[in-house]
């Protein structure tokens, strides 16, 4: 398969140890397909936000500390120019499926007062592995030509995309849904207001975690494609993608 043009390279890479605590910086690192980076504690195969890119433009632009985005692999290009659904090759083997443009949340006021709000879409692009295999300083990055569907960075309509991969006579308990949305469990007191305003289509597709209803619950496996390695979980994504 044809690999497109360079836009980057690595400059740095980092693992991710707690949600509080800095991420450590490590001289490489295995990417697993469909699950993350090894390591990394958002390694997750149901988490659109499996690692985050951030670009050496921002870190210059703010005058950051290093790792203040909290980035696991620091790019020397423009994150929020990128697209989701956009496929990267980095170095020999990795492909990285872009998701969507990580929030700027509130933690970053804890580094600077204001932050959060001038940093707009720099914070760093969300991604998931495609392909899997070593991640280094210096490995270059490379635009596939190849798209896959993309996800929204509005978080409101990627809980719409969600319900409406439900399977039928299934639900999705409210937690499940924030977490296959990749947005925070803090998010779940919104749902049930704002799943009502999606109408009748959506009623009951959702639930609380103690509800008693006697549907099975969906545990999200088929929204990102079978866990598998290398090219056949990329080619079944993108046979998929083509149909649609």
């Amino acid at each position: 398969m044809d690999i497109g043009r360079d836009i980057g390279r690595i400059e740095g890479v980092a693992l991710r140890a707690s949600p509080a605590g800095p991420p450590v910086k490590v001289d490489g690192v295995r990417a697993i397909a469909g699950a993350g980076l090894d390591g990394d504690m958002y390694a997750d195969p149901l988490s659109p936000r499996q690692l985050l890119l951030a670009g050496t433009d921002a870190y210059d632009a703010f005058a950051l500390a290093p790792h203040t985005l909290r980035e696991n692999l620091l790019v020397d290009l423009d994150t929020s120019r990128l697209a989701s659904g956009t496929v990267l090759q980095v170095g020999a083997q990795v492909r990285l499926r872009l998701m969507f443009q990580c929030e700027a949340c509130g933690h970053l006021d804890a580094h600077r007062p204001g932050l959060s709000g001038r940093i707009g879409t720099r914070r760093g692009m969300l991604a998931r592995v495609l392909r899997g295999g070593d991640v280094r300083p210096g490995d270059r990055i490379r635009a596939t030509g190849q798209v896959l569907p993309p996800w929204s960075d509005d978080w409101r309509e990627r809980i719409v995309q969600v319900l409406d991969a439900l399977p039928p006579a299934h639900v999705v308990t409210y937690k499940h849904l924030a977490h296959l949305a990749g947005v925070a469990s803090t998010y779940c007191r919104a749902f049930p207001g704002m799943i009502a305003r999606l109408g009748p289509r959506y009623a009951g597709k959702a639930v609380p975690t103690q509800s008693d209803v006697g549907l099975p619950r969906w545990d999200g496996q088929e929204l990102f494609g079978p866990v598998a390695d290398g090219d056949a979980l990329e080619a079944r994504l993108l046979v998929a993608a083509d149909a649609a």
